[in-house]
């Protein structure tokens, strides 16, 4: 394992390179608008994730065609969240719900994260530790006393957990999700099984309250429910593509099925022409009623698993 280093205390991507590279496995790369990656590349899969939100772009494992959707209008730029992959949403989801200003969905993934550590599986796997800790404009949000760290982990599954620490004095009450972008081969012909009679938000409703019939979810039209209380493996069906990705979970209360639909993606201006028919986000998260709450030391921790179904 390689740690003991973090982003700011480093000058030049070639330093992290020295510090956290694996060779064959893991090297770090600048994009020409400025924000650092980790590229991995092993017998088991393609993949890279962002230091600015630790952000994960790309997983494809030996063999198949890439799991996660981009947007090729998606800006990598300073700031900006990146729009595909897995978004890490933290510490509120969607609008900030205390009337304080705040980005949407929070600001964790527009955040440069420190490296903590990589390392090399014995079966073959690359995983890499991201944290995040209060600076400035967390502070400046009311945010001073927490430690969250992402752990990637990239072979012929991807493994993603999210842990949260609470270093406050006070209790503290905080949402989450990752915000996982799915590619398809069309919106129409796809759908999730796993949430059957559930309760869910219908955001796009008037947040009414509704109930998952005993069938999977199509997206017909925008679609943005945050379904309750389910700890249950969602899969994603994709019958022109022959392919079921699931996503397992744990410490994880709520899912999240989103689709932008044509009027609201035309709207969006980091989202390609069209693009929005190829995706579907099932997001793994603790929202509104499943909301998070750490007594002072405590930590919480979100687990993801994605992998291909046979």
């Amino acid at each position: 394992m390689k740690e003991g280093y973090t982003v700011r205390s480093m000058a030049h991507v070639s330093e992290l390179e020295t510090q956290f590279g694996i060779a064959r496995a893991l090297q770090f790369e600048e994009d020409p608008g400025g924000l650092i990656r980790a590229a991995i590349s092993t017998p088991l899969c393609e993949a890279e994730i962002w230091l600015q939100g630790a952000h994960i772009s790309r997983w494809t494992p030996e063999g198949d065609d890439p799991v996660l959707f981009m947007s090729s209008a998606s800006a990598f730029a300073p700031g900006k969240a990146i729009r595909g992959g897995v978004p890490v949403i933290f510490p509120w989801f969607g609008g900030r719900s205390d009337g304080k200003p705040g980005p949407a969905h929070g600001f964790a993934r527009s955040m440069v994260w420190d490296v903590e550590s990589t390392r090399l599986l014995p079966g073959g796997e690359v995983e890499i530790s991201l944290t995040l800790t209060p600076n400035d404009a967390t502070r400046a949000l009311g945010f001073d006393a927490f430690h969250a760290r992402f752990r990637a982990t990239f072979g012929a599954t991807l493994g993603m957990d999210l842990e949260v620490r609470n270093d406050s004095p006070a209790p503290f009450t905080y949402e989450e999700a990752l915000h996982s972008y799915f590619a398809i081969s069309e919106i129409s012909q796809a759908c999730v099984t796993g949430l059957e009679d559930t309760t869910f938000i219908d955001k796009t409703d008037g947040f009414q309250r509704k109930v998952q019939p005993d069938e999977p979810v199509f997206c017909a039209k925008e679609t943005d429910q945050v379904h309750l209380n389910t700890t249950a493996t969602c899969i994603i069906h994709d019958d022109v593509w022959d392919r079921r990705i699931s996503v397992e979970k744990s410490g994880s209360q709520s899912t999240i099925v989103w689709n932008p639909w044509a009027d609201k993606a035309a709207g969006m201006a980091d989202m390609g022409v069209g693009e929005w028919e190829a995706m579907i986000c099932v997001e793994t998260g603790n929202a509104a009623d499943n909301a998070i709450t750490l007594a002072p030391g405590e930590s919480h921790t979100l687990t993801a698993t994605i992998s291909l179904q046979p």
